[in-house]
């Protein structure tokens, strides 16, 4: 059987759907180009309004397929499968399995007894109450991504309740993962060749706090995981500044392998719309935070989240938002204007921002933030760097060829060689020049 996974959203449905190909094709099953499957599967993600109508948009078009041809069916999962859930069946036929982010690890299983004609429709949209394990999908015979890079999933949902979002109600209450079970993936992968990996969770700082019987803080993982011997650069995402615990903290100045970079979403730096939003800390706490962080790694590379026009954000609440993100110097951030989500407490708050004052707000945020890069860059240029490298660049030009990869912090990093394969290589270089949201180096060493 052929399939095709369309993927959305973050990095965890990322993930999802890289073990799912793994699991399907440990069945036998081949992952094709679209055109030529039979079984289309959706990994969908509904934090923001945009990426839920992609769904529809992309299930609309994948019914021209199914007219043509009988056998095609289509799998919708993620968290819009999960808020959604059988009234895909109504408005698409041809989609027959609707799972839900608690029911992805049943879904192989399911898809084989829907492509053997055992049932007609599937839905798998029943929340656990511990962390649904998977099967291991990773052996010795496994093939991993040639850049040698991997996630792991070390948790499910979230606890927060943020005003804003979504995710409690699509993924669950949170639920870690037993230590042992994220040891042993991690070990497998390193054994297989992986040399940087991700571990991901809603919230990886609050890891043992839920009610699953896990009596192992964030911080102790986080050091069995860096001394597997083979993981030369470790990460972990998203952290919520709530939880961040000072050995967290301390481990990124004594960690060698834990890179340099963090992602710590501060969303809004106003005091009243943080306590609107739910966020359960304030901005002298989340200054105290990144203090400590440079102190313990002062070449700590922090990027952010941002919301603009939350509702009840005054211009004055806004402007405290641009003071806090000049004063902490974000490398990056993704920001966003706010968008009410069915089912969130936001819905009911007023006053709502005029969304032509929420577009300028984001774009003077925007603004601000690209100056702000562009200097951060710029103070790279003749400093070394070590790459890992994930491919060829997208332009090729002059002698020898252009490699793309990222350094420690997790910068994009473009340079030239001759040598014919790098991917998966970590190359020494030095920065030569600063781009808008890159960097441009010169090979100075033999790869490893």
């Amino acid at each position: 059987m052929k399939f095709h996974i369309i993927t959305f959203g973050c990095q965890m449905n990322v993930h999802d759907s890289q073990w799912l190909a793994r699991a399907l094709e440990a069945r036998g099953w081949e992952e094709a180009a679209e055109d030529e499957a039979t079984v289309y599967i959706l990994n969908t993600c509904s934090v923001r309004d945009k990426p839920e109508q992609k769904v529809y948009s992309e299930l609309g078009r994948i019914a021209r397929h199914a007219k043509r041809d009988s056998r095609m069916f289509a799998a919708v999962g993620g968290c819009v499968a999960q808020q959604v859930g059988p009234e895909f069946f109504n408005r698409f036929p041809f989609v027959r399995l609707v799972f839900g982010t608690d029911g992805i690890a049943n879904t192989p299983n399911a898809l084989e007894r829907l492509a053997e004609g055992a049932e007609d429709r599937v839905k798998l949209l029943d929340f656990m109450d511990i962390y649904p394990e998977r099967d291991a999908a990773v052996d010795e015979s496994t093939t991993l991504p040639e850049t040698r890079q991997a996630f792991v999933n070390i948790m499910q949902g979230c606890d927060n309740f943020c005003a804003y979002c979504i995710v409690p109600y699509t993924r669950g209450r949170q639920k870690s993962r037993h230590p042992d079970a994220v040891v042993e993936e991690c070990r497998a992968l390193a054994a297989n060749g992986v040399r940087e990996l991700t571990l991901l969770g809603q919230n990886v700082n609050s890891f043992g706090m839920d009610s699953g019987g896990v009596d192992v803080s964030f911080a102790e993982l986080l050091r069995r995981v860096a001394a597997i011997e083979g993981i030369d650069r470790l990460r972990f995402t998203t952290s919520h500044p709530k939880d961040i615990a000072d050995e967290v903290i301390e481990a990124f100045g004594e960690l060698d392998n834990l890179c340099p970079s963090l992602h710590l979403p501060m969303q809004a730096g106003s005091d009243a719309v943080l306590k609107a939003m739910r966020r359960k800390y304030d901005m002298e706490r989340y200054l105290d935070i990144v203090d400590r962080l440079r102190q313990a790694r002062p070449d700590i590379c922090l990027t952010t989240d941002l919301i603009v026009g939350f509702p009840g954000e005054t211009e004055q609440d806004f402007e405290r938002t641009l003071e806090m993100v000049e004063r902490v110097g974000f490398e990056s951030s993704f920001s966003f204007k706010y968008s009410d989500r069915p089912g969130t407490a936001s819905v009911n708050m007023e006053p709502k921002v005029d969304p032509t004052e929420a577009q300028s707000r984001l774009e003077r945020l925007q603004e601000l933030q690209n100056a702000i890069t562009k200097q951060s860059l710029k103070k790279l240029v003749g400093l070394p760097a070590e790459v890992l490298v994930e491919g060829r660049s997208r332009k090729q030009e002059g002698d020898g060829v252009s490699w793309r990869g990222r350094d420690a912090a997790g910068r994009v990093v473009n340079f030239t060689s001759r040598r014919e394969s790098l991917t998966g290589r970590i190359v020494p270089v030095r920065i030569v020049e600063a781009k808008k949201h890159s960097l441009t180096g010169e090979r100075t060493g033999e790869p490893w």
